[in-house]
């Protein structure tokens, strides 16, 4: 036991960003979904996260071969090979992620100095929502798995690395056809867990709806991105933080304009 605290201990001292992350997730996922809808999902998003590397690092499927470097061992919590934090991370990617496909495809207005969204069930549960948020989970990772591979170079440390360089800034594109098809997999058991479950008690304990509630999410979304595109900059990488710069300029464009209209969007 006492091992085992050590271990998370030190995952949350060498990895705070993580954990800053994890807790705007929970805050902003219990006002939208429910304290037990986003308990949920922290639980199943990151055994389907564990399960996807687990299988990567042994037979290459999903996300193509490649390998953890177990530098921190002794320092932090690893779970059969995997760090925990790793995994844990793709929940409030994908959470993110799909706030940012419903601010997006959804109907919205401003009513005062706030901004509403429509969400329905039917809507919230769509195959384009769900398409769009993989695509954009997938689109955050074109942005942190190159600067997360040169760890070495900043706080992070060097994790992981391939058995041959990939073709985008060492990144291989097996590795993007994995965060498509797992962010399919966690976004879609999202939506299941939002339609299927109760709308009422545990499940929906601390929900709340006011103005400009849905840009919360996609402000995570951001903040995740700037702060994986600051670091690209901050360790020298300038082409490869420029390239992800414009990857985003026309979306974020369209969807900034789309947001700042006063008609109805």
């Amino acid at each position: 036991m006492w091992d085992f605290l050590f271990l998370l201990g030190g995952t949350i001292v060498l990895r705070p960003y993580v954990f800053v992350f994890l807790a705007a997730y929970l805050a902003l996922a219990i006002l939208h979904l429910g304290l037990g809808r986003t308990l949920a999902f922290l639980v199943l998003g990151y055994l389907i996260a564990w399960t996807a590397e687990f299988s990567s690092i042994n037979w290459g499927f999903p996300f193509g071969e490649y390998i953890y470097i177990p530098a921190t061992l002794d320092r932090e919590l690893w779970v059969a090979g995997v760090p925990f934090m790793d995994s844990l991370s793709y929940v409030f990617l994908a959470y993110a992620s799909f706030a940012m496909a419903l601010a997006a495809l959804g109907r919205g207005r401003w009513q005062g100095r706030g901004f509403l969204l429509e969400e329905n069930t039917k809507f919230l549960g769509s195959r384009r929502v769900l398409i769009l948020a993989a695509v954009l989970m997938v689109s955050l990772d074109v942005v942190i798995d190159p600067v997360a591979l040169r760890g070495y170079r900043w706080f992070l440390g060097q994790i992981y690395g391939y058995p041959e360089p990939g073709v985008y800034f060492g990144i291989t594109l097996a590795n993007f056809g994995g965060w498509f098809l797992v962010g399919l997999v966690m976004i879609r058991v999202l939506q299941l867990l939002i339609i299927h479950l109760p709308d009422a008690g545990w499940w929906s304990r601390g929900r709340r709806d006011f103005p400009s509630r849905s840009l919360l999410g996609p402000g995570l979304y951001l903040g995740i991105l700037g702060f994986n595109l600051f670091m690209t900059f901050w360790i020298g990488e300038t082409c490869l933080g420029w390239v992800g710069v414009f990857i985003y300029t026309p979306f974020l464009t369209w969807w900034g304009l789309k947001v700042c209209s006063r008609e109805d969007s």
